[in-house]
């Protein structure tokens, strides 16, 4: 990556108090559910803070494959697979009309 001589690199800090768990599933055909779960610094959960579940797919576009990542509003992993086909159709159809109106704006 060039840079000017009067720009700095900055050092990439992880956050040592926002570190996350990250466990995958997946059917191995229409995606993938991601349990993020808090943890401490020193790898211990951290019970102030929720787990999360990510659901991600992907769809064939004109130019190319477009990943899709949403949040599933789950408790289990049972939950976050029941939601996962209504909550794919939603953020799907959400990244169309985004598409949609870059095209548009483009024009």
């Amino acid at each position: 990556m060039a840079t000017r001589p009067d720009e700095r690199l900055t050092e990439p800090v992880m956050d040592a108090t926002d570190l996350w768990l990250e466990e995958v599933y997946t059917d191995r055909k229409i995606g993938t559910i991601r349990k993020h779960t808090p943890v401490k610094g020193d790898g211990a959960r951290d019970p102030a803070r929720e787990i999360q579940w990510i659901g991600e797919t992907q769809v064939m576009s004109q130019i190319g494959t477009l990943p899709i990542t949403f949040a599933l509003e789950a408790k289990t992993l049972g939950e976050a697979a029941l939601l996962f086909g209504p909550e794919a159709k939603k953020a799907i159809e959400r990244t169309v009309r985004e598409l949609q109106d870059l095209r548009r704006q483009a024009a």
